[in-house]
């Protein structure tokens, strides 16, 4: 279940031989309003459905794939779905309870304080924007002596330069045509004296040949259509020759010209070489420059203006974390009497159970979660001292403890699928029974499986499966079977005597499976 729904995977998960392994998952979610928006807003929802389909491949090459209703999407996803569908707890995940952050979120979580951790974290990453900008600028504003003639240099040197954009190429054409001005003139020399000045030139072959057409006219109509297409020839020859002409005539030979363009492109370049940039971004760092300087100068107005703006921002975290401090101190008033009490129900009748609050170290008095540190304290004995949960809890107590929290948030928690992988360590007789009436008990608003090797709590499930492997022609398989009245019996009392099924053990396997399911709550 839980690499289906994102979970890490390691080689060897895939069979030996298999290239790839391949998970499905289907969840009923009609009733599940959260998921179906979720899905919803990724377009991920199947129409006219109320299931939700996972598939995941996984593969020796590395190339996992991750499907939700046929749609192809990133494992991230499954992660986020799988957070909102189920909640595994294993023998070692009552570790987390020793967590100050996790024991602060189940404060909030039974609380419902989202909205208000929220508001607060909003004031919070807003102060601490306004602070480091302010800090910045008191940085610079030490540093503004040097900083401000280093950038007035540059700025100076860029404001000489004059730059304008596409200086550079028109500088670089023209500086070929006056280095090839000689060239030029006489190329565009020949090319007029072909059309006008040789003998024969080509206008006046074109006028020789013009006589001709008008001579065919008379006899041939057709050749009407060759003195129209003649004419034209004429008129662009004579247009192409006087453009020769004028671009002949208007060719510089200007050397002082060409030095001042050869200094210029120079400078240009040894500036672009400088400041590892072209001509365009020179132009916009000018104005970058500008603004910085404009900056520094009136820095100690900047200061002020964000020194008002950062106390402000913090003013308001502390007024949040203020309000949201004194409801977390009520919601664990009523959290610690809920827990004792389904203590008291598991047999630690004597229990006591507190949630101190502690206020956080450092300067401001808060962090991104408040400005609460809470600490579970826990005593299982009369006449002890309460103690922080990991100092006096035993693996037995946290287990029941474990349970005891998630009956408590049975109300508040939306996940429908809890998974209890052998969350009973340390238990048995009649706790465990007690630990199994809280299940079948959970099992009414949620959907439970439990893994366990005691047959009180075994017995307390609304359907049974085996899980037991098999060695075929020397390759292991597990099956997971569903189980009947009489194989349910048999199970139950193999976990009450072993292997040795007698009719006593028999009998208080169906005693056991044969009494109601009644809540202690």
């Amino acid at each position: 279940l839980a690499l289906v729904l994102g979970g890490r995977v390691v080689g060897d998960q895939i069979r030996k031989g298999a290239e790839e392994a391949h998970l499905e998952a289907i969840f009923s979610i009609g009733d599940l309003s959260e998921v179906q928006a979720w899905l919803e807003s990724l377009d991920l929802a199947a129409p006219e459905s109320e299931e939700v389909v996972i598939r995941r491949i996984l593969s020796r090459s590395g190339r996992n794939r991750a499907y939700i209703n046929g749609t192809a999407t990133p494992v991230q996803q499954l992660q986020e779905l799988g957070k909102l569908m189920l909640d595994i707890h294993g023998q070692h995940d009552q570790q987390s309870l020793l967590s100050p952050q996790v024991q602060l979120d189940l404060v909030d979580a039974f609380g419902g304080l989202s909205p208000l951790r929220m508001e607060f974290e909003t004031e919070f990453h807003r102060w601490q924007e306004l602070y480091r900008a302010w800090n910045s600028l008191c940085e610079q504003a030490r540093d503004r002596n040097g900083r401000q003639e280093f950038l007035q240099h540059e700025y100076d040197e860029l404001c000489k330069a004059d730059l304008r954009a596409g200086e550079e190429e028109a500088l670089l054409l023209e500086y070929r045509r006056l280095q090839n001005s000689e060239k030029l003139a006489d190329l565009s020399n020949q090319a007029y004296s072909l059309l006008h000045e040789h003998d024969p030139s080509i206008l006046s072959s074109l006028q020789q040949l013009k006589r001709v057409v008008q001579e065919l006219r008379v006899i041939e109509p057709s050749a009407h259509s060759w003195n129209e297409i003649l004419e034209g020839v004429n008129a662009q020859s004579e247009e192409l020759a006087h453009s020769f002409r004028d671009y002949r005539d208007g060719i510089e030979h200007d050397p002082n010209r060409l030095g001042q363009i050869d200094e210029r492109l120079s400078l240009l370049q040894r500036l672009q070489r400088k400041y590892h940039d072209t001509i365009e971004g020179l132009m916009a760092k000018r104005e970058h420059l500008q603004a910085e300087l404009s900056q520094l100068s009136n820095i100690e107005s900047h200061l002020q203006t964000l020194e008002e703006q950062f106390m402000h921002a913090y003013k308001e975290a502390c007024q949040r974390a203020d309000v949201l401090s004194k409801a977390r101190k009520q919601v664990a008033e009523r959290l610690q009497r809920r827990v004792m009490k389904e203590l008291a129900d598991l047999k630690m009748e004597h229990t006591q159970f507190l949630v101190r609050f502690h206020g956080v170290t450092g300067d401001q008095g808060f962090n991104s979660t408040g400005s609460d540190r809470v600490e579970y304290l826990f005593c299982a004995n009369p006449g002890e001292a309460l103690q922080p949960l990991g100092r006096v809890a035993s693996g037995g107590e946290l287990s029941r403890l474990m349970l005891a929290v998630k009956t408590v948030f049975a109300d508040v928690d939306q996940i429908p699928v809890l998974v209890f992988d052998e969350i009973d360590t340390g238990v048995g007789g009649e706790v465990a029974s007690v630990m199994g009436q809280r299940l079948h008990d959970l099992g009414n608003n949620h959907q439970v499986f439990c893994l366990t090797h005691l047959p009180q709590i075994a017995a307390q499930a609304a359907q049974h499966f085996v899980v037991e492997k098999v060695v075929t022609q020397g390759r292991t398989t597990t099956r997971v079977l569903p189980l009947g009245t009489f194989e349910r019996r048999n199970e139950i009392a193999r976990m009450l005597g072993g292997e040795q099924l007698t009719t006593t053990v028999r009998k208080a396997a169906a005693e056991m499976l044969q009494s109601p399911k009644k809540s202690s709550r």
